[in-house]
């Protein structure tokens, strides 16, 4: 049966506690009685357990590490139990040694462990974790990750550009010289599951490893419905014409700040011809090819990111389930 919600980033039914935000002597007081913990970044990267790589490190609120933060911490939410839940950012950190293969266009699968956090535990890029984690953690660390890369990316008012003011636990900017308020941005993309009969449409970006092939993708323009925007990129991009399109599921996209809207559209046309510049190929597969590729077993083509939507998406569709 299909679930859109579990989908990687989503559903683990987070209490965001929008209310506390900005409550400082709350929250300071929770934090006194402990009542609150923290995870960590660095650079975008959560802290996880070593071993494993599938468990968020939660510390205590007045761990020696969080005081090398050079940013205010940013309230993620509440837990079941009542506690607050922080991250907090230590980018300006910089670690003598990174172990691992080092970092590539596509994927950083370096890891960084921090002296002062004692326990098994080290920083590692979210892309590489993120089907392993629970949705919880997923979505914690998510949340941050986009939260922290806004501040970096938009420190200075739009409006006059002073360098604006972080407020509300993390959740607002203020310009202290013209009080205009700034919130985070959250940037919608459709990814579509394009399909003609037994068939579905797949491309490749040229920066993508050798032999990936996954959806097609592209952002909403202003003024755009999302079903006029997967008809608009599909055709673009491979001069493919689409008719009835419908929504399938959603994904938070923390790559930087992208909400994956996931559609499914009917080809009216079949006829490929590629624009070079958005993509360096893409094909009709059929439902048995692509069974092939899931497995690992294709002589062309390999799946897209486990974890990502297009994989959940594509997954559901081999399974007949949409």
């Amino acid at each position: 049966m299909f679930q859109a919600e579990d989908v990687t980033f989503g559903g683990s039914g987070l209490d965001r506690a929008a209310e506390l935000r900005g409550q400082n002597a709350e929250l300071k007081r929770m934090i006194s009685d402990g009542q609150a913990r923290a995870i960590l970044l660095w650079r975008g990267k959560p802290l996880v357990e070593a071993e494993a790589l599938d468990r968020l490190i939660y510390l205590p609120m007045d761990h020696s590490v969080l005081r090398t933060s050079q940013m205010p911490p940013v309230l993620l939410g509440r837990s079941e139990d009542g506690t607050v839940v922080f991250a907090h950012d230590i980018s300006s950190w910089s670690p003598e040694v990174s172990e691992g293969a080092g970092a590539d266009v596509f994927l950083d699968e370096t890891l960084q462990h921090h002296p002062e956090v004692r326990q098994p535990a080290v920083f590692v890029e979210l892309r590489r974790i993120m089907f392993a984690l629970d949705s919880r953690d997923a979505e914690l660390a998510a949340t941050a990750k986009a939260v922290f890369g806004w501040h970096v990316s938009h420190r200075f008012c739009a409006c006059c550009g002073t360098e604006s003011e972080m407020v509300m636990s993390g959740w607002q900017r203020v310009c202290p010289a013209c009080g205009a308020p700034h919130f985070p941005r959250t940037d919608p993309v459709v990814i579509m599951l394009i399909t003609n009969g037994n068939s579905v449409l797949i491309g490749r970006s040229p920066m993508w490893p050798e032999r990936m092939y996954s959806l097609l993708a592209g952002f909403v323009e202003p003024g755009e419905t999302i079903e006029a925007a997967v008809r608009r990129e599909v055709f673009e991009e491979t001069n493919v014409r689409v008719g009835e399109v419908s929504y399938l599921a959603s994904q938070p996209w923390a790559f930087p700040s992208s909400l994956m809207l996931g559609l499914r559209g009917e080809a009216l046309s079949t006829e490929i011809d590629v624009d070079p510049i958005e993509l360096e190929d893409a094909v009709w597969i059929s439902r048995e090819d692509m069974a092939q590729v899931f497995a690992g077993e294709h002589q062309k083509y390999d799946a897209g990111r486990k974890g990502a939507i297009a994989h959940f998406l594509l997954k559901n569709w081999l399974s007949g389930y949409i």
